[in-house]
């Protein structure tokens, strides 16, 4: 670990759980590390909940994604796009950071631009396999780019491949405890299943359907955009449908078999060695998904399944229960993969480059 002295970073990342929740562990790992954190986002997105309550200060300006054809929204983002460097510049004066770190997201952009144009070194971190729109554009104005995974074209001094930063506190539960948590009986088999913060509809109903009145012990974070209407259909205490869960490092732990979305929560399952039954968001962008999902099915650690083919994953689930020596193998192959140190490499080069 980098110790540090009155060093100022802002964070700027936003728009999904996906980009903010990994920005958030670095800012742990930072702080950890005696510096001084502070994030910019949008003032609408989940962000505005998320940093908060992670007890770190944001400062919020507009932006937001560019719509594909054109239409008034359009021209909306548009002007907002070219409005926000001097937003960001506005707040790198106040705040004073000696670094930006852009953790994806439309905000990272032109925060990672101003600071450019401010003189201060700036960093971009990519949770998935492809590297997304506002990342391409950021990237020649970053001096480090730290990648989840080798991405084709992005290598040499400035990238560097690091895993996706996980939470510190989804980190190191134990089997009993995820089980004892959740209420889970000795010797039963237990199936997690998650999408994204909102929920994954197919998933959810998925998973209703084959297990609600009978099958393996279910730990369901369904997400609270189906929530109301998936609670009326579980008809047994062996299957917990919750909204959220804010002991995910724990649910984890007690599951033999995830079945997710390939987002990157798939860097979470392989930190805790979870054998995956992983089934890409088909509409995610340039098909980030199921790039993600390949890469741990390439490693051994996955089974890979198209959202259009989702009828296979309860027949898949019963032959990994039927199999626990294939499983032990995943599990080994999933924390072969893992990287659970990223939070903490991406803050002490942080820290270097401030003080370079």
């Amino acid at each position: 670990m980098i110790a540090s002295s009155q060093l100022a970073v802002v964070i700027a990342a936003g728009g999904t759980a996906g980009h903010v929740r990994p920005a958030l562990a670095v800012a742990e790992a930072l702080r950890a590390r005696g510096v001084s954190v502070t994030f910019a986002g949008s003032p609408d997105r989940v962000e505005s909940r998320l940093v908060p309550e992670a007890g770190f200060e944001l400062d919020t300006f507009a932006i937001s994604g560019l719509p594909r054809t054109p239409s008034p929204a359009l021209v909306r983002a548009l002007w907002r796009a070219a409005a926000a460097p001097l937003a960001c510049t506005r707040i790198l004066r106040r705040r004073r950071p000696d670094v930006v770190l852009g953790g994806g997201g439309y905000v990272a952009g032109p925060m990672v631009l101003a600071a450019r144009l401010q003189g201060i070194p700036a960093a971009l971190t990519e949770a998935d396999a492809h590297l997304g729109l506002a990342n391409r554009l950021a990237a020649p104005f970053a001096r480090r780019v730290f990648l989840a995974y080798e991405v084709e074209g992005r290598s040499g001094p400035k990238y560097a491949v690091v895993g996706r930063p996980i939470p510190q506190a989804h980190l190191g539960a134990t089997r009993a405890q995820g089980r004892a948590r959740f209420g889970v009986p000795d010797g039963a088999s237990v199936v997690a299943v998650f999408g994204a913060l909102a929920g994954a509809r197919s998933l959810n109903e998925m998973a209703v359907e084959a297990w609600a009145d009978a099958g393996p012990f279910v730990l369901h974070v369904s997400g609270e955009r189906d929530f109301p209407a998936l609670r009326a259909r579980v008809r047994r205490d062996g299957y917990v449908l919750m909204a959220q869960s804010g002991h995910f490092g724990e649910l984890l732990a007690a599951a033999d078999i995830a079945v997710s979305r390939a987002g990157g929560t798939v860097w979470e399952l392989a930190a805790a060695g979870v054998p995956s039954i992983l089934v890409p968001y088909p509409h995610a962008t340039a098909d980030h998904q199921t790039l993600n999902a390949a890469h741990f099915e390439r490693g051994g650690g996955a089974v890979a399944v198209p959202d259009s083919e989702i009828a296979r994953v309860p027949a898949i689930v019963d032959e990994l229960l039927a199999d626990p020596t294939r499983r032990a193998r995943m599990a080994e192959a999933m924390r072969a993969m893992a990287r659970p140190d990223a939070a903490d490499r991406i803050a002490d080069e942080v820290i270097a480059l401030a003080r370079r």
